[in-house]
């Protein structure tokens, strides 16, 4: 029997500890009931969902074989210190898991609402008013995509559509995924001004590491039109959050579409949310689909460290 934690609550994500525990009966599952973690003694397998794992926590693990994330995203998981205790850090990624449809998906519901004005749709219907606001039509405009991962590519199948000119940014080979995925034109990270400065509306598909941290801040902002939005869809750490305020009120942009905030989840009366920002409480890959395809993926590793082989999709320091 192995001992699991889930690091967060019982019912967190549409009850995905008690699907995972119905499909392993033998071993035995916890859930801390908040996204911390306070000891790690007598763990064999860490769900870290949302937790920071530092290498003080780990300090407390006498057992643990497997940190196994429910979904991609391992930035808060010192994977260094973990392999040096010989533990294996694993993830179940977007492209493999449906996740990155899902995520796709919310992205056009986030752009095509800040499109037509969802907030002014509400201010609308309380006054009674019919036929307002005018909302902006898709067609010619220009979508820019930091990052052409998995999220990135699904967001280009759904996005061609629209009939939309779309424009991305690659750490490597551009110019051949530029050729390879059709797009209008692909740069390299040095030319991200020139991807904000044609964009009306800036995808953020990208992991945040110590160089893409604040990469969307004062400056960059400054570099989108007035009449441009911005949505991340991946992590809050990308955004200087004190910037987009600043951005939002002087009116550098237009409104933004947030997923994924600075804190999570974020205080609910920030004075940000007063300005035009199109929120949704970190669900983009929260769907019947991503689940299945994220439970398949976990149960799969743990099933492998019972019976002693390496588990799948491990990261490495």
């Amino acid at each position: 029997m192995l001992n699991i934690l889930f690091a967060a609550p019982e019912n967190a994500w549409g009850g995905f500890l008690g699907i995972i525990r119905d499909q392993l009966p033998q071993h035995r599952f916890t859930a801390t009931g908040r996204f911390e973690v306070d000891n790690l003694a007598g763990i064999d397998v860490l769900i870290p969902t949302m937790c920071p794992i530092t290498r003080q926590t780990l300090s407390q693990a006498d057992r643990l074989k497997l940190i196994q994330q429910c979904g991609a995203g391992l930035e808060g998981v010192d994977i260094a210190a973990a392999v040096e205790k010989g533990i294996f850090v694993a993830n179940v990624p977007t492209g493999i898991s449906g996740n990155a449809a899902s995520v796709a998906e919310l992205g056009i519901y986030l752009m095509i609402g800040l499109c037509r004005d969802v907030h002014g749709m509400a201010k609308s219907l309380k006054a009674r008013k019919m036929g307002q606001p005018q909302g902006r039509a898709l067609g010619g405009r220009t979508i820019g995509l930091v990052g052409l991962g998995g999220i990135g590519r699904a967001l280009i199948e759904r996005l061609k559509g629209f009939n939309v000119r779309i424009v991305g940014i690659k750490k490597s080979n551009p110019s051949a995924v530029e050729a390879e995925l059709g797009l209008d034109w692909v740069g390299g990270p040095d030319q991200l001004p020139e991807l904000l400065r044609q964009s009306d509306f800036v995808f953020l598909c990208l992991p945040v590491t110590p160089q893409s941290t604040g990469l969307i801040g004062r400056e960059a902002l400054a570099c989108m039109n007035p009449t441009a939005f911005l949505i991340n869809l991946s992590r809050g750490g990308l955004v200087s959050r004190g910037a987009l305020e600043a951005a939002l009120a002087d009116g550098t942009i237009a409104g933004a579409g947030l997923d994924v905030f600075w804190e999570e989840p974020p205080d609910p009366d920030d004075p940000i949310f007063r300005y035009n920002v199109l929120a949704t409480p970190h669900i983009g890959g929260s769907t019947d689909l991503s689940m299945q395809g994220i439970v398949k993926g976990v149960v799969e590793n743990i099933r492998r460290l019972e019976a002693g082989q390496a588990p799948l999709n491990c990261a490495q320091p």
